[in-house]
């Protein structure tokens, strides 16, 4: 968290609001998560006068949050640990963990450019050079900060150095209003408000790329009743006003009931624990002492195991073997939340289970371990977890990620509600639908991000220059 809250502070110290004054450009973006600033700086190396909006006061979005990885399949980094991975391999995780719901057309297109966005990133100075497993995901792809870092602050801070290396303009505490058209439909430009008034951005192309509603949960719980009064993971802006603005332009939404709660959460901190622990060999033990589920299980399956437990939590459980295998648990174990203990029966007690029934878990786990077989289906074993100080963690489900949104296409260009493409509007992010299906897979909204993200670029440059060409004409 402390990373999280650097990184916003350096992002806020470089940004602010401009004069209420018209403006035109090539492309205008909305947002400035991972989404916006891959798109913004993809439009600009292509030649393109880029302007990138975004309503907080500091850049990131839900991006900055993100704990885990970027999925990504063939590249240097995952052939050097002899990882067996293949585009089909990848497609079929994806497809499969959003239980066949996503649409196959824009999956296979995460799969296929997966690589290619990590050696960007990587090319534009970024750390993506950990390559560790995730839940839903049968083999090792998920590339991070070297030592298993946060990989948000990471990205969002390769993307925004970028963006400023670039001199795009970027406009923070400034809200986009209304996306405008000409009368025969085409995409004109933005109307927005900021500090000093509102304003409006003449613009070729415009990519909204401005976040999903984890965050309005009046909104999640119009969708999904069951989940009023969730907490959420998401940041305070992540309301769904990109979407609803789409909306009333006339973009189709679709998969908007699909709401991902991630299932490590401590309860009224609010703070979410990476997946990467569970991947690193953490396991999850209820109030009585005992495991019940998979944890590399989906998220939505591992939520709702935990949800059916005692009092609806569980602790995440690890050893000191695991807690150095991952720089990201740095940060955790220093936090009140976090319980410790030199040995089993001391955790135990401060856990508030029966130490016997915890050792008799325990052995247990190392027992399955040494046959290769674990009682609740677990593939990857990584450790014993025997080695004292022990760490436990109370977590809970909240809100995570909306998989519904915006219907777009491979090109990302929106679609409207008769099923026809606005000109000049594309989408890339979390306010995208398609792409995650029933249930996302961790460190495939950092792959979405910035795979969609460059594409939405690319195409809103093309779509500028082609009305150039046009206009040249006349």
């Amino acid at each position: 968290m402390k990373k999280i809250l650097v990184a916003c502070a350096v992002a806020a110290c470089f940004t602010g609001a401009q004069a209420a004054e018209d403006i035109s450009v090539d492309v205008a973006v909305i947002g400035a998560g991972g989404a916006g600033l891959a798109a913004a700086v993809q439009a600009t190396d292509l030649g393109a006068k880029v302007v990138v909006i975004e309503k907080m006061p500091m850049v990131g979005g839900n991006t900055i949050r993100a704990a885990g990885g970027l999925n990504a399949v063939g590249t240097a980094l995952q052939q050097a640990k002899g990882t067996k991975d293949s585009v089909e391999v990848m497609y079929f995780d994806t497809m499969k963990g959003g239980h066949w719901k996503n649409d196959p057309a824009l999956v296979r297109v995460l799969a296929e450019k997966s690589a290619s966005s990590v050696e960007w990133l990587l090319a534009l100075g970024g750390d993506l050079r950990d390559v560790g497993l995730m839940a839903g995901a049968s083999q090792a792809r998920t590339h991070r900060p070297t030592g298993g870092a946060l990989v948000g602050p990471e990205v969002i801070r390769t993307l925004y150095t970028a963006a400023k290396a670039r001199n795009i303009d970027l406009r923070t505490n400034t809200q986009a209003t209304e996306i405008l058209k000409d009368k025969s439909g085409k995409v004109i430009g933005l109307k927005v408000k900021g500090k000093d008034g509102t304003y409006t951005i003449k613009s070729k192309a415009v990519v909204n790329a401005a976040g999903g509603f984890g965050a309005n949960n009046d909104v999640v719980a119009k969708y999904v009743p069951r989940l009023k009064g969730f907490a959420t993971t998401n940041h305070p802006g992540a309301t769904g006003d990109g979407i609803i603005m789409a909306e009333k332009a006339g973009a189709q939404l679709i998969d908007m009931t699909e709401i991902q709660t991630h299932p490590t959460v401590v309860p009224k901190v609010g703070e979410m624990i990476t997946e990467a622990v569970r991947g690193n060999g953490a396991v999850l033990i209820n109030k009585d002492g005992k495991r019940f589920f998979n944890e590399l299980d989906t998220r939505d399956a591992v939520s709702a195991a935990i949800l059916k437990q005692k009092d609806g939590v569980a602790y995440l459980f690890f050893d000191s073997d695991m807690q150095k295998s991952l720089k990201a648990t740095n940060g955790y174990i220093k936090q009140s939340y976090c319980l410790n203990g030199a040995s089993l029966d001391e955790i135990a007690g401060k856990m508030g289970v029966d130490a016997a029934t915890l050792k008799a878990t325990m052995e247990d786990w190392k027992k399955g371990k040494a046959a290769n077989k674990d009682a609740f289906g677990r593939a990857d074993m990584p450790r014993n977890l025997d080695q004292g100080p022990f760490y436990a963690i109370m977590v809970t489900p909240a809100v995570h990620h909306t998989m519904g949104g915006i219907k777009i296409d491979t090109k990302t260009q929106v679609y409207n509600t008769k099923g026809e493409v606005i000109p000049g509007l594309f989408a890339a992010g979390e306010i995208t639908g398609g792409v995650h299906g029933g249930n996302r897979l961790g460190g495939n909204a950092q792959s979405d991000i910035i795979t969609f993200g460059r594409i939405a670029g690319q195409q809103a440059y093309i779509f500028a220059k082609q009305a150039d060409a046009a206009a040249a004409k006349k």
